[in-house]
């Protein structure tokens, strides 16, 4: 009996190793799994980055074509604004007389012609007998200038005098030839500004007339014509038997 324990503890001895050995080997796949998902996400990051940097070049493009674009509208409004403001300028000049514009665009129209040479004189003459002596000189001075066409002086004289003599009675006139000489030199926000001056401030002046045609030409000038329309239509309501009425009925019906 001893003797059979003995042989079977040394078979189950043999047996044990052997057994141990036959034990399969499993694998650890942590590391594999890491490494196929570290690849994965590496792939899908790698093709997100091209997405995005086509979809940004196809954006910059998109971008360059509507500044372009942009470009291309800004100088068709700049073509139609100059060609509107051209197509005023050629409508005063059938209806006033004006001729084209000088050198350097400098050219004070027939009627301020006129006036410099003998109407606004006489105006500016009965004006004197109630200004006095010191302001008569300097708006003839000023006067001066217009006529020798030097419109820088004339521009400097003029605004010197309207500082100086700001209640003189020939305040009015001074600022409509500011307005004149602005608008010669295409100065037409300067222009706007001195001819409404003679409207609002000066009422009671023999040049609101004048002053309120030519603001409505300068506002035309500058593009804004439904502005002008209204300024001309008010002019013809308020003084239809004026000559600058009558000129601001001709243009408005040449189309204006």
């Amino acid at each position: 009996m001893k003797d059979s324990l003995k042989w079977l503890c040394g078979v189950g001895a043999l047996a044990l190793p052997l057994s141990v050995a036959a034990a399969p080997a499993v694998e650890d796949l942590t590391v594999q799994s890491n490494s196929l998902y570290q690849q994965a996400n590496t792939r899908l990051s790698g093709g997100g980055t091209l997405t995005l940097l086509n979809q940004l070049d196809e954006q910059a493009q998109e971008i360059a074509r509507l500044r372009g674009r942009v470009d291309e509208l800004e100088y068709q409004f700049k073509r139609l604004t100059e060609m509107s403001q051209q197509r005023y300028l050629d409508l005063e000049q059938r209806v006033s007389g004006t001729s084209p514009a000088g050198e350097n665009g400098q050219e004070v129209d027939a009627q301020t012609a006129a006036a410099v040479s003998g109407g606004a004189g006489s105006n500016a003459s009965s004006a004197n007998a109630s200004s006095g002596g010191d302001a008569q000189k300097d708006y003839e001075n000023a006067f001066a200038k217009v006529q020798s066409r030097d419109f820088d002086g004339a521009i400097d004289a003029f605004e010197s005098f309207v500082v100086d003599h700001g209640d003189s009675n020939l305040a009015a006139n001074a600022h409509y030839w500011l307005g004149e000489l602005y608008s010669a030199k295409n100065q037409l926000d300067a222009s706007a500004q001195a001819f409404d001056t003679v409207i609002s401030e000066f009422s009671q002046s023999s040049k609101v007339p004048d002053a309120m045609y030519k603001l409505g030409l300068v506002k035309a000038r500058q593009g804004k014509a439904q502005e002008s329309r209204k300024l001309l239509e008010e002019l013809v309501r308020q003084y239809p038997d004026s000559k600058a009425g009558g000129m601001a009925k001709d243009f408005l019906a040449s189309g204006a």
